[in-house]
């Protein structure tokens, strides 16, 4: 089993000390991924619920906000060499699927092959609204945007028909390093994102998870998997323990559940913080997961 981290990427924290002391600690000790989320805009006033916390309520300060995602990512691939760089998740309905696929590929490039692209829906429809796109049948578009960057990344000669986006026959280069694209990770919980995994997933990334609930995940995407032709040995399953405790001792309950990665929440104060904490994870926990 793998070790990964998931970075929260807010500011004013997330200072370019705070990201090159991680990532560069993460090498350092063995940890095999960093991930990073995205969210473009908050609003103060929102009716959405946040999923993954029981009040509904995301919780960071009115004057925080996220890095761009994208960007974070680029310049942690330029302070490491090794490090796989994550996307928990990228909010791909919110975004044009051409920009989008432009800029995994460019990442991809730019690291020499080390993108996980994390996918998500999205839960915040005030979000989408600041940005003048529907929430509605953000699913759908999901499913179709996914296909457009396939055609963009791996055809010489792109392009794309379907209900929600049309993209006339194109050129986009350069293609991503990892062929024929890097692994798509769908992100969610729902029987219709783990079915999204089985139609056109190369992994599954779970979020907030202790191991039973990761196991009771696994074999409803194992039922899924089923459905769609395709078995268990078909996807890669990440899960995030995100708020959940965790501690070395429950590592066997994680690969038990079906783990193969399992990312840790690493948050620090400031660089000194973050290094100490990142190489106290890797001391812990990549040693322990390497010989499951």
């Amino acid at each position: 089993m793998r070790i990964g981290l998931f970075l929260p990427s807010v500011s004013p924290l997330a200072t370019p000390a705070l990201l090159e002391a991680c990532g560069e600690a993460a090498e350092d000790t063995g940890i095999a991924s960093v991930w990073v989320g995205e969210h473009v805009v908050f609003v103060d006033e929102y009716e959405s619920k946040y999923p993954y916390a029981d009040d509904g309520r995301l919780g960071l300060p009115p004057e925080s906000g996220m890095l761009g995602l994208f960007e974070t990512l680029t310049y942690l691939a330029a302070c490491t060499n090794d490090l796989r760089l994550g996307t928990a998740v990228c909010l791909v309905p919110q975004r044009n699927p051409v920009y989008t696929a432009k800029s995994v590929s460019t990442l991809d490039w730019l690291s020499d092959g080390r993108v996980d692209f994390g996918i998500g829906v999205g839960w915040l429809r005030e979000e989408f609204d600041t940005l003048n796109v529907p929430f509605e049948q953000r699913g759908a578009r999901t499913d179709e945007y996914v296909e457009v960057m396939r055609s963009l990344w791996r055809d010489e000669v792109s392009s794309y028909e379907g209900s929600h986006y049309a993209l006339p026959a194109c050129r986009m280069f350069p293609k991503p390093v990892q062929s024929p694209h890097p692994p798509v990770y769908v992100g969610g919980e729902s029987e219709v994102a783990l079915r999204r995994v089985a139609r056109l997933g190369d992994g599954w990334h779970g979020f907030n998870h202790t191991p039973q609930s990761a196991a009771d995940c696994v074999a409803r995407l194992e039922r899924a998997l089923a459905g769609a032709g395709r078995s268990r040995a078909d996807v890669d399953v990440t899960v995030c323990s995100y708020l959940q405790p965790v501690e070395p001792a429950l590592l066997p309950a994680y690969r038990d559940a079906g783990v193969d990665q399992l990312v840790l929440t690493a948050f620090a104060g400031d660089p000194a913080g973050m290094r100490e904490m990142v190489l106290r994870l890797g001391d812990q926990y990549v040693g322990a997961a390497s010989v499951l």
